[in-house]
């Protein structure tokens, strides 16, 4: 039964984004479901098919052994933070940013992640026959992040019309970028990571074409540059010391947010608690309702919809909420103690959702990024449609949860 409604819920997730589109007789439906069937195929093999179950865990274990790298630079600096049993969500799963991050910014240097993004992005274009830019620029939010890969396409977006800016800023929505995956892996299922990140890359495409459909003429089907020029006439020390202070400043701004989000969540918690207590007093109700519940309440039926008991659906419903209203950080360290305890479908749903950055601080991040690019009116147009974009990273966060949950059980 639970398999079913599983099934139920992406029709519906897919069903709310053509309720929302701006031009629902544009939508290229032969597109979408090759698209479809292509994370079908994707979720069934990470998932359920054993050499893919194997390629994904062997590469999760990869990233766990690089990460004691990480972990001894930090124990030469701090030692007493890395002893067993002392290493707390900083150590673990930030600080390895301050290895990660340089190491992808020497891949770029070298040319090799250009060259490795091309080409994937050239073969998806070709599967998925949508326009080349939008499927390159998938595959570069899947390794360097959403505001990286803007800043890196800008001379691209420069020339695109305001209806392709506005499918790169949803698609924006959906991505992670490669050099915190480290920091995932260390505190949810690594298998489970890295299998929703080419996932949303692929729904990112799906949900932006069904919202925002775009049709583009071959002589305008044209990628202008794949190269970060301004990073190549640097010399690579002078490069390398640059990468590493970004790094840094990185680990520092996710810190201050993580501290942030949940001291103000627990402040408007006690608040919503101390007045419903009050309230419930009055009219002799015991107990409260809190901002947990609050949230949840709006994202219970779509927790329910991804094939959740409905006592397991609340919990993560509530989850689920929290991470849109602060960040995939705050959910993962209230959770990464317990989710391995968690049924295998509650496990593969609530760790996929997770793995983008689909929230409210998003938006201003990609919003005020594309100012610096794009001209006046572009910008003006992308900020109409702000709430449009937080719902397209919301849709893929769960189509993404609900292709793997087909096959977690």
């Amino acid at each position: 039964m639970f398999l079913v409604i599983n099934i139920i819920g992406l029709f519906v997730f897919l069903g709310i984004a053509v309720l929302f589109s701006r031009n629902r007789k544009n939508i290229q439906w032969t597109s979408i479901g090759i698209l479809v069937l292509l994370n079908l195929v994707l979720a069934w093999f990470f998932i359920y098919f054993p050499w893919g179950r194997a390629g994904v865990q062997g590469l999760a274990n990869g990233i766990a052994w690089m990460i004691n790298s990480a972990h001894a630079g930090t124990g030469f600096a701090f030692a007493s933070w890395v002893k067993p049993g002392a290493m707390d969500m900083a150590v673990s799963a930030l600080f390895p940013i301050l290895l990660v991050v340089p190491l992808f910014d020497i891949l770029m240097y070298l040319n090799v992640l250009p060259k490795l993004i091309g080409a994937i992005g050239w073969v998806l274009a070709k599967i998925t026959r949508q326009p080349k830019f939008e499927s390159f620029f998938g595959i570069e939010m899947m390794f360097l992040g959403n505001t990286e890969a803007l800043a890196v396409s800008n001379e691209q977006l420069k020339r695109m019309n305001e209806t392709r800016v506005l499918t790169i800023a949803m698609m924006s929505m959906s991505s992670v970028s490669g050099a915190i995956v480290g920091a995932y892996v260390t505190m949810v299922p690594g298998e489970l990571v890295l299998t929703a990140i080419p996932l949303n890359i692929i729904n990112a495409i799906i949900v932006a074409c069904i919202l925002n459909p775009v049709s583009v003429e071959e002589k305008e089907d044209i990628i202008y540059s794949i190269k970060n020029n301004e990073v190549e006439r640097q010399p690579f020390f002078s490069f390398l010391g640059d990468s590493v202070l970004n790094a840094g400043k990185l680990v520092l701004i996710i810190i201050a947010f993580v501290i942030s989000f949940v001291a103000l969540s627990d402040l408007l918690d006690r608040l919503i608690n101390l007045f419903t207590g009050i309230i419930g007093g009055w009219i002799g109700v015991k107990g409260s309702f809190g901002l947990d519940q609050m949230l949840g309440t709006v994202m219970y039926p779509f927790a329910l919809l991804l094939g959740l008991p409905f006592d397991e659906a609340w919990v993560v419903a509530q989850q689920m909420a929290k991470k849109i209203v602060t960040n995939e950080f705050v959910v993962m360290g209230q959770i990464k103690d317990v989710v391995a305890s968690y049924s295998p479908h509650r496990r593969a749903v609530i760790t996929t959702f997770l793995i983008s950055f689909a929230n409210f601080s998003t938006i201003g991040m990609i919003v005020g990024t594309l100012k610096g690019i794009v001209d006046q009116k572009t910008s003006d147009f992308v900020s109409k449609y702000v709430p449009m974009m937080l719902l397209a990273g919301i849709l893929v966060s769960l189509m993404t949860a609900g292709f793997v949950g087909l096959f977690a059980w």
